[in-house]
């Protein structure tokens, strides 16, 4: 019960930041050439209202980091809690294609909309489950694909929107203090949930998922849709836009930092645990505090000095974060290993996310944004495979160390494809 202060204090941080900034920039925009608010103003209320919309949606899907609890109740295996449980980002994956085109057909709001109606729609489903697992399993296993899809609608949708109304002037903070808003509400998503679960059960819990994603839904219905294609040519297919070499060795850098966050996200606490240390928790508190911090503070640094320069350094700060784990023995790496990867993230997704759309045609950007945020999916998904091989045959350093290569790896295929940018 001590938990939901801290947490729904981070909620109440990220609003006032948002509205900081906002009449900050107002304030300042009152005082010099009124010609220039449609080129440099960022935190408008459509931006806002996505955010905060986004926020909702993504403590929604949070709070079903403790779907795995539902799984065991009603006699789930750990193999089938691996399947359940990845289902969803691997439908999310494999139906980015189509989507990121939908995306630039029908328009980013539509898109949005579709979304965070089928999140708010499947955790209600959930409710007609009793009984054994086994009585269920298929059923509930295509209610997770289904879940992976409105996932994908929520995330390529919202970054491609965000990247219509941001000024390319202020890319890298712009992205990054969105992603604010995800990382916030994966924050406070398991924390409800928990909560709910410990007082009133999991119908409850389904309900308040639901509960979430319809207030999402709700608030983002007043904005504007940021662009719908009206041209009579056909666009480039997804993959013909991921042929080219600037967004293919994206993806690919994208696909190797996803693969490095598969340690962070499934291997952390089982090996801080076999090392018996009391606060796990501390490394993932570094983590999410130093990525909050990169994103409220460099993203302007970082529209000052190109993306292009940011990345190395984010792709050395993440992978000598995830090496550090080989030499866990108490507290002082986890933080520290903490703070290395998440600082490091704070910086890497926005500028490799920036680095993706900038400058690229708006009928283009949904597809982009789906290469972008899919491949980082595939990565997470075939890194928590992998690595979980690794583990289990060679141990957690070999696991960590392979983690932290494969994204000192990607620093190398940068400067090796820098020409491409």
């Amino acid at each position: 019960m001590t938990k939901l202060p801290l947490r729904t204090g981070l909620f109440d941080v990220f609003i006032l930041t948002l509205y900081f900034f906002y009449f900050q920039e107002k304030f300042s925009l009152f005082c010099t050439d009124p010609y220039k608010k449609g080129i440099t103003m960022l935190y408008t209320p459509q931006f806002l209202a996505i955010a905060i919309a986004n926020l909702f949606t993504m403590s929604s899907f949070g709070g079903l980091f403790l779907l795995p609890l539902f799984i065991s109740y009603h006699g789930g295996s750990k193999l089938q809690i691996g399947i359940i449980m990845g289902a969803m980002p691997l439908a999310s994956v494999f139906s980015r294609p189509w989507i990121s085109e939908m995306i630039d057909r029908v328009g980013r709001k539509r898109s949005y909309t579709i979304g965070t109606v089928i999140m708010s729609l499947i955790p209600f489903t959930c409710l007609m489950f009793q009984g054994d697992l086994s009585e269920f399993y298929f059923q509930f296993l295509l209610i997770r694909v289904v879940h992976g899809i409105g996932l994908a609608f929520c995330l390529t949708a919202a970054f491609t929107y965000v990247a219509d109304i941001i000024p390319d002037s202020r890319m890298n903070e712009g992205i990054g203090m969105f992603g604010v808003s995800g990382l916030t509400g994966l924050a406070i998503g398991p924390v409800i949930a928990e909560l709910t679960i410990e007082q009133f059960g999991f119908s409850t819990f389904f309900i308040s998922g639901s509960a979430l994603a319809i207030i999402g839904l709700i608030l983002h219905l007043p904005i504007s849709e940021s662009y719908v294609n009206i041209s009579q040519k056909s666009a480039p297919s997804f993959f013909s836009v991921l042929k080219e070499k600037r967004i293919l060795t994206v993806a690919l850098l994208s696909f190797l930092f996803g693969f490095g966050l598969a340690a962070s996200g499934s291997f952390v606490s089982p090996f801080a645990e076999a090392r018996q240390l009391t606060f796990i928790s501390l490394y993932f508190i570094a983590y999410s505090s130093a990525a909050v911090f990169s994103r409220l503070f460099g993203g302007r640094f970082s529209d000052r000095v190109g993306e292009k320069r940011i990345i190395p350094y984010a792709l050395v700060m993440t992978g000598t974060g995830l090496l550090l784990m080989m030499f866990l023995q108490g507290s002082t790496i986890l933080v520290l290993s903490g703070f290395l990867t998440g600082f490091g993230h704070g910086f890497l997704y926005p500028s490799l996310n920036t680095l993706a759309v900038r400058n690229a045609d708006a009928p283009m950007r949904g597809k982009i944004t789906g290469a972008f945020t899919g491949s980082i999916d595939g990565g997470v998904f075939m890194g928590s495979v992998l690595l979980g091989y690794v583990g289990e045959f060679a141990g957690y350093r070999a696991l960590f160390f392979t983690a932290g290569s494969a994204v000192l790896f990607a620093l190398v295929l940068f400067q090796c494809r820098r020409k491409t940018f």
